[in-house]
């Protein structure tokens, strides 16, 4: 069960900017299998494509996920809900396994203004440097941003 302090405080802010984090069951390297990040960001997409979100940057890392993105249909739990349960089914039978995929619930922070929006988008691309998996920005083969 997610942490109730995960939800204290959450709103959905119709045509809001958030950034989440999720992390896999267990802190698992799920993601370190190219397959999986890349099934992953399928859905990261999909929630673009399928008129949910507009997303601004993302960043897939081997046990978790960075998404900012604007609301632009429904609301932020059922996007993210959405996004998660499709992504697992799907890694699920990728790699012919069963289970969790996610730890519960997940991390939100809204953003407030266009400085903060650029601000994430630049914390969400150096994520891989910071983590020792890519020497400099955009090397890393997992990230997107909107902006150059």
């Amino acid at each position: 069960m997610a942490s109730p302090a995960l939800q204290r405080g959450r709103f959905s802010c119709p045509n809001g900017c958030y950034l989440i984090t999720t992390v896999t069951s267990r802190r698992a390297r799920l993601f370190e299998a190219p397959e999986s990040a890349l099934e992953m960001i399928r859905w990261l997409r999909s929630s673009d494509d399928d008129g949910r979100t507009w997303s601004h940057a993302w960043v897939v890392m081997p046990d978790h996920v960075h998404w900012m993105f604007q609301i632009r249909e429904t609301s932020l739990e059922t996007i993210v809900r959405t996004t998660k349960s499709c992504a697992a089914k799907a890694i699920n039978v990728l790699n012919g396994t069963r289970g969790a995929v996610w730890q519960p619930g997940y991390y939100d922070q809204y953003q407030r203004d266009e400085r903060q929006w650029l601000s994430q988008a630049k914390y969400i691309l150096e994520n891989p440097v910071r983590a020792g998996l890519s020497k400099s920005v955009g090397e890393y083969p997992h990230t997107w941003c909107r902006w150059p």
